[in-house]
């Protein structure tokens, strides 16, 4: 049997975003608190629709660019890390690690629900974001979403996801 796959990939120059974040790694390491400008790339495999698409280039690309846009001169914070406490107030939030305190203008803050700020789970979280467009929108059989953050030039982080 010989089973066609088709994918469509979109990356483009306006798909990045600049973002300040840290991380924490071997348990009780934080990073200092840094900004990236970020690049995304997103990539969909699946079967024809009836117009013999995968997925629609527009509708893919327009659908990143919101989610881009959404973290774009933001903090980028997580709230699901077992030791960074994350605090929204209306006007502020806080965000403390051991003896460290941040705290920053609500406004310029995005809330994210992972473990930690790192490259992999940001694809992970843009993936999600991305997957209901794309199901919502598929005429046909999505086999998988791929999204790859570039967090540094040369330093990409992919997270597929696979029906």
């Amino acid at each position: 049997m010989n089973r066609e796959r088709y994918t469509v990939r979109v990356t483009k120059d306006h798909l990045v975003f600049s973002a300040a974040h840290f991380i924490t790694f071997n348990g009780d390491i934080c990073e200092r608190l840094h900004g990236h400008n970020w690049r995304v790339a997103a990539e969909i495999a699946g079967e024809l629709d009836e117009n013999h698409y995968v997925f629609d280039f527009i509708a893919l690309r327009d659908a990143l660019q919101a989610i881009v846009d959404e973290l774009d001169h933001r903090v980028l914070l997580p709230t699901k890390h077992a030791a960074i406490r994350v605090t929204a107030g209306d006007s502020e939030v806080e965000a403390t690690f051991e003896d460290r305190r941040w705290v920053f203008p609500r406004e310029d803050c995005v809330l994210l629900p992972i473990e930690n700020t790192t490259a992999e789970l940001i694809a992970r979280w843009i993936g999600g974001r991305l997957e209901s467009t794309v199901r919502a929108k598929a005429g046909a059989a999505v086999e998988s979403i791929r999204i790859e953050v570039e967090e540094n030039f040369g330093q990409w982080a992919i997270c597929e996801m696979k029906q």
